[in-house]
């Protein structure tokens, strides 16, 4: 069925399933979109060059990913694997090969406890800082950026890391569906921070796995929606929140709908949202977070928009803050200026974390064709975490040549730190050989690193208090 549109103003959907190479083609040479298949825009044509531009490479893009989408998943997979089957023996090549020939090789459980994610075996650090406590102005942002780093492992593993290692109640890990890759595509768990004066519900949206290829898509699509009175969202995002594909995305959804009952699996919006409203009745004090690393961040950012746009003033007046690390550019300069008057209006805190040359907020890009804009506050870390409130972080679109020969000197000098940082700041900051390979890749590609969550978890261990008390000089809320 295809989607009902009528609640947005204007739109651009891109459909990569319906492109045929002569259509690819043609849209670099001709402005009208109404006979492609594989665009749906409330616009006949399309008249910047630089647009289509940007059309053809997401298309490609996500037809590529939909091309390699198997294998890369079991490249990935088999990865992960060695990399486990490597540190449960001892993480010790030399011993791996000694149990081989003893026939005594520890094969680890995917579903385990003790099993990491690609993305958790870059920081395999479990615990929080004991330095900061209940009470620290950071506390919130420390605790936000470890959830967002476990968001990537399974159930098992989160579930003993929240309830044993940090002593918090473990809510629930949750796959959500995306009515328009038809599978369950995005991933949340929930846990309760709660003490004799505290209780914080904590909701921490997954990130792009580097071996998926739905997220990877959701992340390279481009399409988006304008709301009356709220701006252009990327539809990718909205996609994975839980738009659906025949009503769109209504305030409530009937229970009886004969649609709804047919997905294996529920909705991410309207799931989180019911879950917060039956945990925050049972104490009048409740808040809750809202946190993630990548896209993890752009869905965690993107859910109170969605509650403001359903005017869902309870919710958003116990929501606490959002805290995103790594978060992609979400909507328009409207949408900025709309979820700053809902900030506002709600005392809600927005700390958008951004580490060196990660390349990753810096997408999709801000200029004329695609009009994508930051808003908030945004906290920009050096290599040596020195963290200021800036309006942008610098190099705002990444790709740069004047920037290149910069970003690659940096890259080499948080290779050699990498080397020297536990001696500096302590043994917890000590990086794994893992992390390193990582760190080689930036001197070519130096985006790619600074993505990793070890730098944005020590950003919110060695961050000053004071750029959270400066912040709470309505910094957080001033227009770029």
């Amino acid at each position: 069925m295809a989607c009902d549109k009528g609640f947005s103003c204007g739109y651009m959907l891109l459909n990569p399933e319906e492109v045929s190479f002569v259509d690819l083609m043609h849209i670099l040479f001709s402005s009208d979109l109404e006979n492609r298949k594989f665009v749906d825009s409330s616009a006949a044509t399309e008249e910047s060059f630089g647009h289509r531009w940007l059309i053809f490479l997401s298309v490609v893009a996500q037809k590529t990913l939909q091309f390699v989408a198997k294998p890369l998943a079991s490249i990935g997979s088999a990865i992960e694997m060695a990399l486990n089957v490597l540190s449960s023996n001892n993480g010790n090549l030399f011993r791996l090969i000694l149990n081989s020939i003893r026939g005594q090789v520890v094969i680890p459980n995917r579903s385990s406890e003790n099993f990491f994610s690609f993305i958790g075996s870059i920081d395999k650090r479990p615990k929080l800082d004991t330095n900061i406590k209940r009470g620290d102005v950071r506390y919130n942002a420390a605790l936000s950026m470890m959830a967002s780093k476990l968001s990537y492992e399974n159930e098992a593993h989160i579930r003993n890391t929240v309830s044993k290692n940090w002593e918090m109640e473990f809510l629930g890990f949750h796959d959500y569906w995306n009515d328009y890759q038809e599978k369950a595509t995005t991933q949340v768990f929930m846990m309760r921070d709660k003490a004799e004066d505290h209780d914080t519900i904590v909701v921490a949206f997954r990130g792009t796995e580097p071996f998926d290829s739905d997220a990877w898509c959701s992340d390279f699509d481009i399409s988006w929606y304008e709301i009356p009175e709220v701006g252009k969202i990327h539809g990718g995002f909205m996609k994975a929140l839980g738009l659906q594909k025949c009503i769109g995305f209504p305030k409530d959804i009937d229970q009886n709908d004969k649609i709804k009952s047919a997905r294996p699996k529920p909705l991410a919006y309207y799931d989180i949202r019911e879950r917060l409203r039956q945990l925050l009745k049972q104490n009048d004090k409740a808040k809750f977070v809202l946190t993630g690393h990548s896209l993890g961040g752009a869905l965690a950012i993107l859910f109170p928009a969605v509650l403001a746009w359903h005017d869902e003033k309870w919710l958003l007046q116990r929501l606490e803050g959002v805290y995103t690390f790594g978060q992609p550019r979400v909507g328009d300069e409207k949408f900025g200026e709309f979820m700053k008057g809902e900030m506002v209006e709600h005392d809600i805190r927005y700390f958008r974390f951004v580490y060196g040359n990660d390349m990753v907020p810096r997408l999709p890009y801000d200029d004329k064709a695609l009009m994508f804009k930051h808003f908030g506050t945004c906290l920009y870390t050096d290599r040596n975490y020195v963290v200021k409130i800036v309006d942008e972080e610098p190099n705002k679109n990444y790709f740069s040549p004047v920037k290149a020969i910069p970003m690659m000197a940096n890259s080499f000098c948080e290779l050699i730190r990498s080397f020297t940082i536990s001696s500096k700041k302590g043994p917890e900051f000590k990086e794994g050989n893992f992390l390193r390979f990582f760190r080689i890749i930036g001197l070519i590609i130096p985006g790619v690193p600074a993505h990793c969550p070890q730098d944005y978890v020590n950003t919110t261990r060695l961050v000053s208090k004071e750029v959270f008390l400066q912040s709470k000089d309505d910094l957080s809320h001033k227009t770029p």
